[in-house]
């Protein structure tokens, strides 16, 4: 009978330790690395077909986390930066990206493009209208909490700027589609970014403008010419000038020009030789939105 009880006894112990292995071994084979799967709202950025979004291979990005509180980004970070690069469909980071725990919830931003942020709530930024992906700033906030075993990292990017489109149409004092030498928006085109509030604050010059650039036109298309342009978002924007055979034309709109993150502005203008008409402005997701008609300016 002492015989059976130690051995009862030993199985239970025996029992006990493969138990505690198995816990130890799941523990062990839990991720240890972040890793961050990464989409454009409900599209799958940087190449614009039109106005859809989406990767391309070699495109970089960078991943911030912190623990504490989703709202304060403490000085130290958990992940400070680390560019990850999107390689053979998976984002590769720079250097070794590890959970500060198994249990302890996390928060993240990403930015694309790769960027360094030294002030969460007031990141300044210039628009370079020169360069269509260095300014076409995305960020991803992810401030819901998330630990180790909730692997891998969505990241929902958003457009931070706002989009610009001028379409022109001309009156029949020219014989054919005039010569356009410049299109250019009276708007600021420098402002600080708070990543964690999701809110741009533009920066007021009153010479300040962003150059737009000409874009392609098919037969197809209502319009003679079609000018585009990545802006800041802001209120008060009102004027464009286009400028032909060394002439400007300038056009300021009754009210403000929607200038919104992550929409598309059209502004469709009917160019003659003495004055700009308005034919209307839309504002649509980067899908659908209002029209505002408009008025005319000499």
């Amino acid at each position: 009978m002492k015989r059976t009880i130690l051995t009862i006894a030993s199985l239970a112990l025996l029992l006990a330790s493969c138990d505690k292995s198995s816990t130890g071994g799941a523990e062990e084979t839990a991720p240890t690395h972040i890793t961050v799967e990464a989409s454009v709202g409900a599209m799958t950025r940087a190449t614009t077909n039109g106005n859809a979004t989406t990767f391309d291979e070699g495109d970089q990005l960078s991943l911030y986390a912190w623990t504490d509180d989703q709202t304060t980004v403490p000085q130290t970070l958990v992940v400070d930066g680390v560019t990850n690069t999107l390689t053979n469909g998976k984002w590769v980071p720079a250097q070794e990206m590890l959970w500060q725990d198994m249990v302890t919830l996390h928060y993240f931003l990403g930015i694309y493009p790769a960027r360094t942020v030294n002030d969460f709530t007031a990141d300044p930024f210039t628009l370079d209208d020169a360069d269509y992906e260095k300014s076409d700033l995305l960020y991803a906030l992810v401030l819901n909490g998330r630990t180790a075993t909730q692997n891998p990292v969505p990241l929902v990017f958003d457009h931070a700027m706002a989009k610009l489109y001028v379409n022109m149409n001309f009156r029949t004092q020219w014989d054919e589609t005039p010569k356009i030498t410049a299109c250019t928006a009276n708007a600021a085109r420098k402002c600080t970014i708070n990543y964690l509030a999701k809110s741009i604050t533009p920066t007021v010059e009153a010479d300040a403008t962003v150059s737009l650039t000409a874009q392609s036109v098919t037969a197809n298309d209502n319009f003679a010419a079609r000018y585009a342009a990545l802006m800041i978002p802001q209120s008060g924007f009102r004027t464009v000038t286009i400028t032909i055979d060394g002439r400007n034309y300038t056009y300021t709109h009754t009210d403000d020009i929607p200038l919104v993150s992550g929409k598309f502005t059209t502004l469709n203008l009917i160019v003659g030789r003495n004055k700009i008409e308005i034919g209307e402005v839309s504002i649509n997701d980067w899908t659908e939105g209002e029209t505002i008609d408009g008025g005319q300016a000499m």
